[in-house]
C-alpha cells in the first residue's frame, strides 16, 4: 500500500515536473490549448488527495495543495526568468532581451522609464512574434507591481510572486 508521502512524492516528480518543463513556450496561448494541462493537473491533485474522478477540486489545489493554475505557472515561469536575467542570472541572450525602457536614450522622458518597466518591442506578425521571449517577458513584468519589480533576493521575489500570482488567480 501506498502511503501518502509516497503518493505525493511520485505525482511530482512525475507529473507536476512535466508539466514544469519548458512551460515558458505556452506564453499567449489561448485557454482551450491550456485546458487540456489544467485537466492533468487537476488528476494529480486528485491522486494526492485521493478524490475520485468527478469530486470538485479546485478548491482542494488552492486550499491545500497551494497550487497555481497552469496559466499563472506560465507567468512565474516568464518572471522568474526575466528577474534572472535583470540580474544577470541569466545567459547573456536572455538579458539582452530585456532592456528597461529608461536604457534607450530617446525615451528617458517617458513615464514608463521612471516606473522601471521594460522595453516591448513593436512585432511584425500576429501569429508567433506576440508569443516570444521578447514580448511577453517585459509584458509579463510590467504587469507586476513596483513593489515586486523591485525585489532585489531571488528567493524573497520567488515568494512574493507566487503570492501576487495566486491572489490573481484566485481572489480577482
Amino acid at each position: 500500500m501506498l502511503t501518502s508521502d509516497t503518493i505525493t512524492t511520485l505525482v511530482n516528480t512525475l507529473v507536476v515536473s512535466r508539466i514544469e518543463y519548458r512551460n515558458a513556450v505556452l506564453a499567449g496561448v489561448h485557454e482551450v490549448h491550456l485546458r487540456q494541462l489544467q485537466r492533468v493537473l487537476n488528476a494529480a491533485a486528485r491522486l494526492i488527495v485521493r478524490k475520485r474522478k468527478y469530486d470538485s477540486i479546485s478548491a482542494t489545489i488552492r486550499d491545500v495543495l497551494h497550487w497555481l493554475p497552469i496559466r499563472q505557472r506560465v507567468d512565474f515561469k516568464l518572471c522568474v526568468t526575466v528577474f534572472n536575467s535583470l540580474h544577470n542570472l541569466a545567459p547573456n541572450y536572455l538579458s539582452a532581451m530585456s532592456q528597461l525602457v529608461a536604457e534607450n536614450p530617446n525615451r528617458r522622458h517617458l513615464r514608463s522609464a521612471t516606473r522601471g518597466d521594460l522595453a516591448v518591442p513593436a512585432t511584425c506578425t500576429i501569429r508567433y512574434s506576440p508569443r516570444s521571449f521578447t514580448v511577453t517577458g517585459p509584458s509579463t513584468w510590467n504587469s507586476l507591481p513596483a513593489s515586486l519589480r523591485n525585489c532585489h533576493l531571488p528567493s524573497a521575489f520567488r515568494r512574493e510572486l507566487k503570492t501576487e500570482l495566486f491572489a490573481r488567480a484566485y481572489f480577482d
